[in-house]
This record gives C-alpha cells, structure tokens and sequence, in this order.
C-alpha cells in the first residue's frame, strides 16, 4: 500500500522508528493525521489479518497465487462524500458500504470473495481520529466476511472524501453468472426488499414516516446480497 508521493517499496521501520508505534499519540483533541507510514503500519496492516498475498503492505503490489480451474473474478466501486453517501456520514459505516457494495457485486457472479484493494482520497483537515474510525469499519466487517486488505493507496484531495475498493473472487472456470446468460423463459428472482434504499433517502430529508428507522438504516448501511 503506498503512500500519497506514490514512492518506491516501503522500508521496513526501525525498532526505534516512532512512525510505526504501537499505540496513537497521545493528543486526543483535533490533531493532524498522522504520517503516512504510521497510517499504514498502525491502521491498515491489521485489516492484512497476516495474508502473505499482501507482503505486509510493505511493496506496491500484492501477488497472487493462482487457483486451478477457476476463473478469478474482480470488482470495483467509488464513492463521493454527498454523492454516493451522506456528507459527515460515520466513517465507519462509509468504510462498511464500501465493501458491502463490493460483496454484492462479487455474490452477484457467484464468486466467493478473496481480497480487496484500498484507494482512499483524504480531504485535507482529516484527523487521525477520522481514519481510525474508517479502518475500525474495514476491520469490522473485514472480520464479519472473512475478507482481506491486500494493498492500495492513498491521497490527499482539496474536494470531498472519496473511497475506492476493488474487490477480487473466484468462481469455478465458466460458472461466473453472466447478464448475457439470461434466456427466455428464466425465471427472474429478487432477494431483499425493492427501494428501501431510495425511501431510506426520503425518510432523511424528512419526506417519508420512518418511525422505527429501518429505512434511513437500509440507505445508510445496506446489507450485502449474499
């Protein structure tokens, strides 16, 4: 996983180096985030959970063993603060949207999930508190999918958060469900409850009733389709 200068490999830090301390620094108010390397080192090299495939996100890539007779699978979603999510949304839920919308996508070819790859663009003013809440999101459902960080980026933007995941599976060789694979005479079948995203959206401007709040929920952290 690299850093914003996208600069050769990582070095691996020095016993002394307090870039990579085990605990944040002590300051608990409105604090800068920290530098790069501590970023990586302490928030995202757990969400590895140990994957040799991601080299401790030490180089800028990740290698990936082959699996035979499959056919490997890859996703990608983007998502814009005021866009495609609340502005001043919970960074946490941010980060768990991220990889639900991804999950669904992979279910949607019948892929079982391997690993994903990060790309994080930080609006200037993001605090150490901020990420720390959006790599508590990634672990947790990191742990709840049994899902791997194997890499990525990270940036610095003077517009909005912007998060991007790209997401690999594998999917035994021509079992991928394709749209083109439909034929007349199939039968088309939904899980889940049709729009409960878009009235979820309505109920938080304040348009629609949602006295138990599973709307505004459904919008604000749907669940995957697998």
């Amino acid at each position: 996983m690299a850093p914003s200068t996208r600069s050769p490999a990582m070095h691996e830090p020095d016993a002394d180096d307090d870039w990579f301390a085990d605990e944040p620094p002590s300051e608990t108010a409105e604090r800068p985030a920290a530098n790069e390397f501590d970023h990586i080192a302490r928030l995202l090299r757990p969400l590895t959970r140990g994957d040799p495939v991601a080299l401790d996100l030490l180089d800028d890539a990740a290698v990936l063993p082959s699996r035979i007779d499959h056919d490997l699978v890859i996703t990608k979603d983007a998502m814009v603060a005021g866009v495609h999510f609340l502005a001043g949304e919970d960074l946490d839920l941010v980060a768990k949207r991220l990889l639900r919308t991804n999950l669904s996508d992979l279910a949607a070819k019948a892929a079982e999930p391997y690993g994903y790859f990060l790309a994080v663009g930080w609006p200037s003013g993001t605090t150490i508190e901020d990420r720390e809440t959006f790599a508590r999101g990634l672990a947790e459902d990191g742990e709840l999918y049994d899902i791997n960080l194997l890499g990525g980026d990270t940036v610095s933007t003077s517009g909005a958060l912007v998060v991007s995941a790209t997401f690999l599976g594998w999917v035994p060789v021509g079992d991928a469900v394709l749209r083109r694979g439909a034929r007349v005479g199939d039968r088309l079948m939904v899980s889940g409850t049709i729009g409960d995203g878009w009235l979820g959206l309505l109920a938080h401007w304040g348009e629609v009733e949602d006295p138990d709040g599973s709307l505004v929920s459904s919008y604000r952290l749907p669940p995957p389709r697998l």
